[in-house]
C-alpha cells in the first residue's frame, strides 16, 4: 500500500471508494487488496474518512468483506459506510465496481 497526499496528477485514473474510518473501512482496504490481485492500492487515511483507490478500476466484492470482517457481510453496508467515491460505480448484491468511462 502507498499513502500519498492529494491534488497529485497521477490520480487522474484512479478510482475507489472513500468509506467512513471504521471497520468497514479497515476490511475493505484488505477486500480491495484481495479482489484486485497484481494492482497498486492506494490508501489514504484522513482520520474521518478512508479513500481506496485503485488505477482504472476498482472491484469491491462480498465474499472478500465476509472474509476480512469474519462475519456474514451485506453490499448495502457499503452504501451505508460510503461518503463517497472516485469514478463511476455499478453495484449489485455481490460486488461493487468503480471504474472509468473515460480516460483523462
Amino acid at each position: 500500500m502507498s499513502k500519498h497526499t492529494s491534488g497529485d496528477a497521477y490520480r487522474n485514473n484512479r478510482v475507489g471508494p472513500i468509506l467512513r474510518a471504521g471497520e468497514v473501512a479497515q476490511a475493505a482496504i484488505q477486500a480491495v487488496e484481495d479482489d484486485n490481485p497484481g494492482k497498486k492500492i492506494h490508501v489514504e487515511d484522513r482520520t474521518a474518512y478512508i479513500r481506496i483507490e485503485c488505477e482504472d478500476e476498482c472491484i469491491l466484492t462480498r465474499a472478500s468483506m465476509e472474509e476480512a470482517l469474519g462475519r456474514p457481510f451485506q453490499m448495502r453496508e457499503i452504501e451505508i459506510n460510503l461518503g463517497s467515491f472516485s469514478g463511476q460505480i455499478d453495484t449489485s448484491e455481490e460486488r461493487v465496481r468503480f471504474y472509468l468511462a473515460k480516460h483523462i
